[in-house]
């Protein structure tokens, strides 16, 4: 039967298809069925780890290392209830980050399920779309502009194909194939539409054998490296604290064995072990809660991106518009009469194809049985640099050949003459004026094309875009205008919109030969000004990216076609808008399942809130690191006495692990203006939190050793009910800048996992169980004394916020001012001459 394997050389068609036991009029369902189960889908097989190893995983690693040293040394010296006790800590949060991890990679996997790429199959005779992964040696597929080729074909029947298989073989430039070529999985195709045989799939595939070279891991985002900095710069203090304490307890006189198995449990407590956990979680979350919006996350970092940017560079095309195209009143030249000039355009389309343009012609067509006395001979279609699309047909006045596509393209190929090609090119920009786009249609006689006439097409506006820039704007976003078309129809759909009308043609900013790495800055200081970019082409958009990001913005950019990808992948969030190619959805870092752009708004406030949360829990885990081990160690160095046994440390632990994951349920703040990592204002509300909360936790001590007179059991169970109650009480107050009594309220998962924690701390000190028993009214008085430094701690965090926003705000109005020219007429009069 067929061999699931590549063919060397150039075979002759009929010869690939022999081998592949596979005719031209492709597979039936039920054969196809039969090869899946012999070949396997047509996809890469990972090797996945076991769930016992993933388990297991978590057993290995510094931190796990640090509590099993902790436990090891609790063995040495044979203290059975610290043994106990550390090991519940170890499991537990083997158990807690496989279940996260668990969780987090079942939402992905779900999301992976919505981008699985698709491919047009000739299935009991009819093309159908189906699922890649379906595909099997002998299916008959067609492929055209903006598909990733799904399998390893041989090409069988068409014109061309140009391929770029750059990221498979190093090829810098677009190969072009033919009949009997063999073209790759996984590359793109850049021009041309051809049909094809499928020779191989999955693994045998030549992107399956070198798929090792082209997997991506994609890099970490400014926000996660930033998150991480915060975690080392947190471990390294923990540790730096730890030795300063063991080296003097050790030269008090300090059993060498018991300190540091202290120490050990004391820096695991007090470092953030739940800070990946935490992240992976809430990013997953937040990509579940955008796909529910039909936005899909194919990289976790987007989601970070998106909270910050704020230029969007939007196509028009289907995302501005309906992509609805309707027939306006035409401009004849040769044409008879409107039907004959549709039919001429309408006979150089493919309905097939699902065009929009040539669904509007063929839909124009009044009388739709004209087509059926015509057989199509031959059909190139539209590409990128011909600009448009030309078909052989037998019809009943012999053989002729009809093209339609870009009206200066049409006109310049017409025989025309000059006064003939003015007015052409005048109703043009009539059309344009008022938000028509042009469509030339020709037919050949002879050598020559006459110019049979002027379509006039109209995409009118989508019902929501108004609303939905409207609310951009307020949200700090400038959206810019990124079209093909022509500038008129570019500002007159911005007009409709309420957008800015500055639309410039993309071709007077850059020239043919342009860098769009090395941007004048004039250059950019025109795009940035620019309300809007038309006639543009795919190497405009990249640069137009470049150089807004040159100027410090954070960029978003739609497209959905292949030549958008570069624009795409250089776009701080790259966005491939409803129904892109596989080439675009594949560079993009969001997916949109949904026309608009009302969705990339909500995503833009989904990964704003997510940002918050990740704020607050950075914000809360530094203070709760310098309140914990500044505090413990400074209590020893002093007083010289263990403020903490060992189990209440692990316990603390414990108990601080639980609710912080459910932190990525919270609700949060949404700030009106873009967002983006701000470490001094982080360092400094957290390092002034933690500050308070040692001074709190010191104040406790001198309330139990003084007023209360506590012995050291019971002094211990005071600070430990302290520090678990303000660690707690402490999170609501870094979850939101506002004070903490006010809107966003905590979620309930968020709430109730705190107030459980609580339920159990006071558990613990009240019936005696694993720590000292403390009387009820002593509970009361602590809790009554967290509650105050609570209030205490809120007014010092709007005061300190305040106090770092002046300072924004007069630092930025400085550089504004120092940044205009000494001259009077600076950079006032250039842009008032603009």
């Amino acid at each position: 039967m067929c061999a699931n394997k590549s063919t060397e050389g150039n075979k002759p068609v009929e010869q690939v298809l022999s081998e592949l036991d596979a005719t031209r009029k492709g597979l039936s369902t039920q054969e196809a069925q039969k090869r899946l189960d012999q070949y396997g889908p047509n996809a890469l097989v990972t090797q996945e780890k076991s769930m016992l190893m993933r388990f297991l995983s978590f057993f290995w690693g510094p931190i796990p290392w640090m509590i099993e040293m902790a436990a090891l040394l609790s063995l040495v010296v044979q203290d059975w209830m610290d043994f106990s006790i550390i090991m519940t800590l170890l499991i537990f949060n083997a158990l807690l980050g496989f279940w996260e991890e668990h969780k987090a990679q079942n939402a992905l996997d779900a999301l992976k399920g919505q981008l699985a790429l698709m491919a047009r199959a000739l299935r009991d005779g009819v093309f159908k779309e189906i699922e890649a992964a379906d595909l099997v040696p002998g299916d008959i597929v067609r492929v055209r502009l903006g598909d990733v080729v799904p399998a390893d074909c041989v090409l069988i029947e068409g014109e061309y194909l140009s391929c770029d298989q750059a990221a498979l073989t190093g090829e810098s430039l677009p190969v072009t194939k033919k009949i009997s070529d063999e073209v790759y999985s996984g590359s793109s195709v850049k021009q041309g539409e051809m049909v094809a045989v499928v020779t191989s799939t999955g693994e045998n595939t030549f992107f399956g054998r070198t798929a090792k070279l082209v997997e991506s891991a994609g890099a970490e985002s400014h926000f996660q490296k930033a998150v991480m900095r915060v975690g080392d710069f947190l471990i390294i203090i923990a540790v730096a604290l730890a030795l300063l304490l063991v080296v003097t307890e050790i030269l008090r006189g300090q059993d060498w064995i018991n300190l540091i198995q202290f120490v050990l449990i004391l820096v695991v407590a007090s470092i953030p072990v739940a800070m990946p956990a935490v992240l992976s979680v809430t990013m997953a979350l937040g990509a579940l809660s955008l796909s529910k919006q039909k936005a899909i996350v194919s990289r976790l970092q987007a989601i970070e991106e998106m909270a910050g940017i704020d230029v969007l560079c939007s196509d028009k095309t289907g995302t501005l518009t309906q992509n609805k195209l309707t027939l306006g009143d035409p401009e004849l030249f040769e044409a008879g009469d409107n039907q004959e000039l549709i039919l001429g355009a309408a006979l150089a389309s493919k309905a097939e194809d699902k065009d929009a343009i040539d669904l509007a012609v063929i839909g124009g067509l009044e009388d739709q049985s004209l087509l059926e006395k015509y057989e199509r001979k031959n059909y190139i279609p539209f590409d990128p640099i011909s600009k448009r699309t030309e078909a052989t047909m037998a019809g009943p006045d012999g053989e002729q050949v009809f093209t339609k596509g870009a009206p200066q393209v049409i006109i310049e190929l017409s025989d025309m003459s000059d006064e003939r090609k003015k007015h052409a090119l005048e109703s043009v920009d009539i059309f344009a004026a008022n938000g028509f786009r042009a469509l030339g249609v020709a037919r050949k006689e002879g050598d020559a094309w006459k110019m049979l006439g002027l379509l006039s097409l109209y995409d009118p506006p989508r019902e929501d875009s108004a609303e939905t820039i409207r609310k951009a704007k307020e949200h700090g976003i400038d959206v810019k205008m990124v079209t093909g078309d022509d500038v008129a129809i570019g500002r007159e759909i911005a007009r409709e919109l309420g957008m800015g009308t500055n639309i410039q043609a993309a071709a007077d900013f850059f020239a043919k030969d342009v860098d769009p790495d090395r941007l004048s800055a004039v250059q950019e200081d025109e795009v940035e000004e620019a309300e809007g970019f038309a006639r543009v082409f795919p190497e405009h958009k990249y640069a137009i990216v470049k150089a807004l990001q040159n100027k410090g913005h954070i960029v978003a950019m739609t497209g959905d076609g292949v030549n958008d990808a570069p624009a795409l992948k250089q776009a701080d969030a790259g966005v491939a808008v409803s129904g892109a190619t596989d080439a675009a959805r594949a560079a993009a870092a969001l997916i949109l399942t949904a026309p608009g752009l009302s969705v990339i708004i909500q995503a833009v406030e989904e990964a704003r809130r997510i940002f918050e949360r990740m704020m607050s829990y950075t914000i809360y885990r530094i203070a709760m690191t310098i309140d914990i081990m500044a505090f413990v160690v400074l209590a020893m160095l002093v007083f010289d006495f263990y403020p903490l046994t060992a189990v209440m440390i692990i316990m603390l632990a414990l108990l601080d692990d639980i609710p912080i994951m459910t932190i990525a349920y919270d609700n949060t703040y949404l700030d009106p203006k873009p967002v983006r990592w701000n470490m001094r204002r982080v360092l400094s509300v957290s390092s002034l939190l933690g500050v308070l909360a040692v001074a709190e936790t010191f104040g406790m001590l001198w309330v139990g050793k003084e007023i209360l007179h506590y012995a050291v059991p019971q002094l211990q169970s005071a600070l430990f009910l302290q520090l678990v109650a303000g660690g707690h009480l402490m999170l609501f107050v870094t979850r939101t800048r506002k004070p903490f009594f006010m809107r966003p309220y905590p979620s309930w998962q968020l709430f109730w996992a705190i107030v459980g924690t609580q339920v159990f701390a006071v558990f613990l000190v009240g019936f005696g169980f694993l720590v000292p028993k403390l009387p009820v009214m002593h509970i009361v008085y602590v809790w009554i004394y967290n509650l105050v430094w609570m209030f205490v701690q809120d007014i010092f965090k709007i005061m300190a916020y305040r106090l770092i926003d002046d300072k924004e705000r007069h630092r930025k109005r400085f550089l504004h001012m120092s940044n205009l020219r000494l001259t009077p007429f600076g950079s006032l009069y250039r842009r008032k001459k603009r």
